[in-house]
């Protein structure tokens, strides 16, 4: 198994963004609402994830509604990928 550091899950995020013709700030504490990114987005760099490490990540909704901003998902995702 092969982790994917906070750097590599901002690329990942980045592309996600991107894809909807928007620019991941460089601002850990940038909020999501500010930023259109959106729960649909989540799952989508979630699975990205899933495909790079090679095995599903396990979360739960009350997780989820802790995270507000770019760090709180690099941070959410980094932690899940070790469990």
């Amino acid at each position: 198994m092969s982790l994917l550091t906070r750097n590599d899950i901002r690329g990942l995020m980045a592309e996600v963004v991107a894809a909807q013709g928007k620019r991941l700030p460089d601002d850990d504490g940038a909020l999501l609402r500010d930023i259109g990114f959106r729960s649909l987005d989540f799952s989508e760099l979630a699975l990205r994830v899933e495909d790079d490490i090679g095995h599903e990540l396990n979360f739960d909704a009350p997780g989820l509604r802790q995270i507000a901003s770019v760090g709180d998902v690099l941070e959410f995702l980094d932690s899940l990928q070790r469990m």
